[in-house]
């Protein structure tokens, strides 16, 4: 018999309810506060304390959700509210993996669990013109940043080492894996895109049954 609550697979699968605690804990503050207010600056502001103690323990993400992969760097969803109010993703890179110039279209906030991040902002100025690329910015680990189309939408992010992984915990405010976005050139041409997930299982947020 397998999948039952002392099933060593599904534990290591899935995480116990004791070491995935913290992200259980952090999806519940993330709800209550977005069901309080919808106000932007509250939620970004209080989001990211909350996401700050979050990636500050560094042994509840489960191996699976960690995993690099050598040709690209992985989005692996961790929680999707029921209404799509908002999304948990690790974002895992290989050794100077980089994404493209990219915009969110919604709030996030970004934690760095291991290692480090660059990212760049850019500016578009109008269409068919050039982006107009702003400072390089360094996350490293226990540091949040936060993206919006109020504050600053498009950016290029990359893994900050070489020759190590490097992991990061984002909220989004929806169902970022299906929000139409878009990549750009750097001559400002927009190119849509959706970006899904690498998984097709989630982390067991909600068995207790090994809980304290």
């Amino acid at each position: 018999m397998t999948g039952g609550r002392n099933d060593p697979e599904a534990l290591r699968a899935g995480g116990s309810a004791r070491e995935i605690g913290p992200l259980r804990e952090f999806v519940r503050a993330i709800a209550q506060l977005i069901r309080t207010t919808d106000d932007e600056e509250t939620i970004v502001t209080k989001g990211a304390r909350l996401l700050g103690t979050l990636v500050a323990e560094d042994t509840w993400l489960p191996e699976e959700y960690a995993r690099p992969d050598p040709s690209r760097y992985q989005q692996y969803l961790l929680h999707c509210d029921s209404e799509e109010r908002f999304s948990v993703v690790s974002f895992v890179w290989g050794p100077g993996q980089s994404t493209p110039i990219h915009d969110h279209r919604v709030w996030g906030l970004v934690g760095i669990l291991r290692g480090a991040e660059r990212s760049r902002a850019f500016v578009r100025q109008g269409h068919g013109e050039p982006l107009l690329a702003g400072p390089e910015e360094r996350l490293d680990r226990g540091q949040v940043g936060v993206v919006s189309p109020r504050l600053g939408d498009i950016h290029r992010v990359s893994n900050a080492f070489e020759d190590r992984v490097s992991i990061s915990i984002h909220v989004y405010g929806a169902n970022i894996g299906a929000v139409s976005r878009a990549t750009y050139d750097p001559d400002g041409n927009a190119k849509k895109f959706v970006s899904g997930y690498a998984n097709r299982t989630l982390p067991n947020l909600w068995d207790l049954s090994g809980a304290p």
